[in-house]
């Protein structure tokens, strides 16, 4: 469908319309008027609202073909005029419209569709979405079809289109500001940035990044660059980046720093340069664009593959600047027909067309889509599980080795069996175990333990501790006699590679009947355990420990031998049903899995059958006890596990739950709905994180009293500042939390207080509460009455003069409704009395004081309201105020008064051209560079003048008159070197050429002192034009007068400067320099201190 131009002005104009009457009335739009928002295309189309067209006799200025816009356009005009507020907002609306013109080109539905469709299609549903310069919102509709509850964050600078974005998307995050405008909590936080971004070397003014300097500066200085590197910093390790941009990014070669930038720090997911009639129907344009898809990538370390292809540029055969990707790639290039011609500013450049129009366009761009995204999507980097996944295949191989290493663990049986084995294949009994290796590979024996065997995690062996003692322990009569010759065979190694050879094991001996005595005493020590016979039975008089193990056995109490030997089966009964293997082992060799205090019963119970019905009762009395004891210790670990537990969950930031105040800001100190204790952080207009600090409790307590004494103060103070009026309940309030504060804590000022009262970002206001008086802390005056204004109310003034008087002190602007009130005049009766004191100013639609009307520079004023008044012809006050201005206009300078300086930035390069073309006798081209504040030049020959005339030829290089010249204009001198021999090394030794330093001097001071008497011979109306050019740009300000003689300072105390010094006033300066700052919203003040 062909462009009608006059259609989408008139449907802009309707979808503005619209957006204004929904500001108004302050509701949703209907079906209807949702229609209506959605038909505006933006003005990328429209360059006649570029043309003046407030009133019918602009038509002059308006081209044959564009005149059927000019009655629409000047509807535009009268409907943005009637919904402002004042002349300076219809000023501003307008303004932000013309500045779109260049760059709002609105993308097509079909593509946007295309784009989002092939991502869900991968997988790729995002949550939290980045629209940074969304238009009306193509691309969040897009984004909202695939997934109705993405939230979604869409920024819009232009002024009109953002209103009618915010009406279309109510219920989205809309911001009317620019991109640069994104906060730092929003950093790695979003799934995918999706736009169709501005293009133009438009400088981005980003603080944080031009304070980084190095490449993050550079990127600012075209709007096109810095999107994608902003963009990259705002979503999160496998968030995708998708722009539709200008060729531009890849095309240009100066572009290099940032296409680095974005590859370094994210992978190429695709590369589609689109056709340029992409735009032809909805912005009637054709320009050249890319469809450029990045994927963060936090761990990239270097560019590889087709990036080192992004990253540089080379002519074409036809000596286009071209990006080397789609010289090597053209199938990547959408098009049907493609042609040699020029760009739209001029320059050469490949024009690429799609005969099958946008429906043709995004039929191949989704295959494309879909082969790039199979090729180079990282899915598992986009879903966060590629960490997870790792850690899993990880955790499976931790699992294999260990099923590997029980499965070569035999059973305690089985080791038993391989001793017997070993033992049948011995023929000759050793005294020492011996360790012979299977394997080929020299590797030194692993030293195993019990622990090993048993297959326990090394905190469980902690459990155990040993002492280095000896073990007395008297065996009793049932206890076998094992003597160091007779003790079973120990393994020391269960790894696979190796052989045990151990001692035979030789029959156990009955105890004799000679060992009564022995036997008797051992009836009367502590009982033994079950299963530490072995260890009961060892004298270490008789047998010392053979290795570490019996050492660290011995050493245990028989308790903690008997638990270890418990935890060692419940492991090993776990890696059986784990592994899935039947238990072969004899019961026999199983320790017993009571409690220890059961066992102790048990065999008190053995020992005592005597008196069996008294250790029945005693036995049970003690498992009860037992059991009531584990439950308590159970119940008290739970406890302590839940308040730990509690603690920790406490302590995580989390969103802030309550209500934000406008006071709020980053780190002050608040209360959320739990009455826990916190700071604010990462405050965004959207919300802020929760900062839990930990506080004891009398440190609770001060901060509970001190936030409920802040909030009070902040809010009298903002109400009392916006209402201009007194509250009284507020104040009291206030009255009441200091007083509570104090009362608990002392002043706010003590030393005790100062430090935790700094903890909050409003500390040091807070502190003002209190000032000194005596040597004493004592409340300020806002305790008592209202510090935000003045309570001394004019309520009547008898002249003009005052109610002009009564107004500046109040307001400190002219306020005409104020002073008819004040004074029963009319408004006319008070312009009229006041002429010459006051102006009335159509740039801001309101009176100024002469002081501030006429003030700096005065000429531009003067101008822009001759403009105005062009559109605006009757308006008698303003030609008072514009014949104001040109009477102020200071007096012209003459030619013959005014020294020019060769190489100054205000004279225009071509007079600098013309005087060196002269100097040289040949064609001078001299350039200058304002980002680099640095001159340039060339000639198109070289003549005796330059090589010779002003040729100066030094030791190790000649300077001719061009480079000479450089230095002129830069006002330098070349530093020029000579040798004056040779070191040991042969290296020349150099020292300054003085003489050629002096006539290099001398060369450059003719250049520049003939600039002047060249001047001189130039013809009258070149010289007047460059008078007015000087006059124009530095000799049109006026200096304002500040004349603060009407200005009051109520309850202003000077009894001590009156005593000691005989002040009784205040100084006519420091009321003219406190009237300055008051005009010019601060300042330096630096003024002459005269007595009254």
């Amino acid at each position: 469908m062909a462009y009608n131009r006059k259609q989408r002005l008139n449907d802009n104009i309707k979808a503005i319309e619209t957006a204004f009457i929904l500001d108004r009335e302050q509701r949703t739009p209907t079906a209807r008027e949702r229609l209506l928002l959605e038909r505006y295309c933006g003005f990328g189309g429209l360059k006649c609202i570029l043309n003046p067209a407030r009133e019918l006799a602009d038509a002059v200025h308006w081209a044959k073909s564009d005149l059927e816009l000019f009655a629409p356009t000047v509807e535009l005009h009268r409907l943005i005029r009637e919904n402002s507020k004042n002349e300076s907002e219809y000023k501003q609306l307008m303004d932000s419209l013309k500045q779109s013109v260049l760059t709002a080109f609105y993308t097509p539905s079909a593509v946007t569709e295309v784009l989002t469709d092939v991502l869900k299609e991968h997988q790729i549903i995002p949550e939290k979405v980045l629209e940074p310069s969304a238009g009306i919102g193509a691309f969040v509709d897009s984004v909202l079809d695939n997934n109705p509850k993405a939230d979604i964050m869409a920024f819009e600078k232009d002024l009109l289109t953002g209103k009618i974005l915010r009406h279309l998307h109510p219920e989205q995050k809309v911001r009317i500001e620019g991109f640069e405008k994104i906060e730092k909590p929003f950093n790695d936080y979003f799934d995918l940035a999706i736009s169709n971004i501005p293009f133009g070397d438009v400088a981005v003014f980003d603080p944080s990044y031009t304070a980084m300097k190095g490449m993050r500066a550079l990127v600012t200085r075209r709007i096109h660059n810095y999107f994608f590197v902003k963009a990259l910093d705002t979503v999160r390790d496998g968030g995708l980046v998708a722009f539709i941009t200008s060729q531009g990014v890849l095309n240009a070669k100066n572009n290099s720093a940032a296409r680095f930038m974005m590859l370094y720090h994210a992978d190429l997911v695709s590369a589609i340069r689109l056709p340029n009639n992409l735009f032809t129907e909805n912005a009637n344009t054709e320009v050249g664009s890319d469809l450029i898809i990045l994927q963060k990538n936090t761990q990239k370390e270097s560019l590889r593959g087709d990036d080192n292809l992004l990253d540089t540029v080379y002519n074409d055969e036809n000596r286009i600047p071209t990006n080397n990707y789609f010289l090597e790639h053209p199938e990547r290039i959408i098009h049907s027909t493609a042609k040699l011609d020029t760009d739209p500013f001029g320059k050469p450049a490949m024009i690429y067309t799609h005969e099958d129009g946008v429906e043709g366009i995004a039929e191949d761009l989704r295959k494309m889509l879909h082969e790039d995204f199979k090729k180079n999507l990282n899915l598992n980097r986009y879903l966060g599980i590629e960490e997870t996944k790792a850690e899993e295949v990880k955790e499976v191989e931790g699992t294999e080795k260990i099923e590997k290493t029980e499965k070569i663990k035999p059973s305690i049986e089985e080791k038993q069996n391989d001793t017997v084995v070993s033992l049948q294949k011995q023929e000759k009994p050793t005294d020492d175990a011996e360790l012979s290796q299977k394997s080929n590979h020299q590797q030194p024996p692993v030293q195993m333990t019990l622990f090993d065997l048993w297959g326990m995690e090394e905190e469980n062996r902690l459990t155990v501790h040993a002492t280095k003692k000896k073990a007395e322990v008297t065996v009793g009569a049932a206890a076998k006699k094992v003597s160091r010759k007779k003790a079973s065979p120990l393994v020391k190694s269960v790894n696979p590679t190796f052989e045990v050879v151990t001692k035979p094991v030789e029959k156990e001996e009955k105890p004799s009947l000679t060992d009564a005595k022995e036997q008797e005493t051992a009836q009367e020590t502590k009982p033994i355990l079950p299963g530490d016979e072995l260890y009961a039975s060892i004298s270490w008089e008789e047998n010392p420990p053979i290795n570490g193990f019996y050492e660290m056995m011995m050493t245990m109490a028989p308790e903690d031998r008997v638990l270890l030997r418990q935890k060692a089966e419940l492991h090993r009964q776990e890696q059986l049903k784990a592994l899935g293997v039947e238990d072969t082992l004899d019961p026999k060799f199983k320790p017993p899995m009571e409690p220890i205090e059961v066992l102790k019963v048990q065999i008190g119970h053995g020992q005592s059958k005597g008196n069996e019905a008294k250790e029945d009762s005693k036995t049970q009395s003690t498992l009860e006890e037992t059991n009531h004891e584990r439950e308590q210790q159970k119940e008290q670990e739970r406890k302590r596990e839940e308040q730990a537990k509690k603690k920790e969950d406490a302590m995580k930031p989390r969103p802030f739950d309550e209500k934000r105040e406008s006071f709020h800001r980053e780190g002050s100190m608040v209360l959320d709905s739990a009455r826990n204790i916190g700071v604010l952080k990462d405050l965004t207009k959207y919300g802020a994180t929760f900062m839990p600090l930990d506080l004891n409790m009398e440190q609770k307590e001060k901060a509970v009293l001190y936030i409920a004494l802040r909030d009070a103060y902040q809010k009298l103070y903002t109400y009392e500042a916006e209402e201009q009026t007194e509250n009284k309940q507020m104040r009291e309030s206030l009255n009441v939390y200091y007083d509570a504060f104090f009362i608990r804590f002392g002043n706010l000022n003590a030393k005790q207080n100062v430090k935790f009262i700094l903890m909050d970002a409003s500390g040091r206001d807070m502190l003002s509460l209190e000032r000194v008086e005596n040597g004493q802390f004592t409340k300020s005056d806002i305790f008592d009455h209202p510090v935000s204004f003045s309570l001394d109310e004019v309520s009547h003034v008898d002249s003009p003069e005052e109610a002009l008087t009564a107004s500046l002190n109040k307001f400190g602007r002219i306020d005409l409704p104020y002073m008819t009130e004040l004074s029963d005049m009319p408004e006319q009766e008070l312009t009229e009395a006041l002429k010459g004191r006051i102006y009335y100013n159509p740039l801001i639609d309101g009176y100024e004081i002469a002081d501030r009307f006429i003030a700096g520079n005065v000429i531009e004023k003067a101008e822009r309201i001759e403009e105005w008044l062009k559109e605006n012809p009757d308006h008698p006050i303003v030609r008072e105020s514009l014949e104001a201005l040109k009477a102020s206009i200071p007096e012209p300078i003459a030619f013959e008064d005014l020294d020019f300086n060769f190489g100054e930035r205000w004279i225009p390069t071509g007079v600098y051209s013309a005087y060196m073309s002269h100097l040289f006798n040949t064609q001078v081209s001299i350039v200058y560079s304002d980002s680099m504040d640095e001159y340039s030049a060339k000639c198109s020959m070289k003549t005796m003048a330059i090589t010779d005339e002003y040729m100066v030829k030094g030791y190790y290089r000649h300077y001719d008159g061009m480079s000479l010249l450089k230095h002129a204009l830069h006002n330098t001198c070349p530093d020029m070197m000579k040798s004056i021999g040779e070191d040991e090394n042969g290296n020349d030794i150099k020292v300054r050429d003085s003489e050629g330093i002096q006539l290099a001097n001398a060369k450059i001071d003719e250049i520049r002192n003939g600039f002047s008497e060249w001047l001189e011979e130039q013809s009258d109306s070149f010289k007047e034009r460059l008078t007015t050019m000087y006059n124009r740009k530095f000799n049109c300000f006026v200096r304002p007068k500040y004349d603060g003689s009407h200005q009051t300072f109520p309850g202003l105390d000077l009894k001590a400067l009156g005593g000691k010094y005989g002040v009784k006033s205040v100084y006519p300066s420091q009321k003219d320099c406190v009237w300055m700052l008051l005009q010019n919203g601060g300042g330096i003040c630096d003024h002459e201190v005269l007595r009254p």
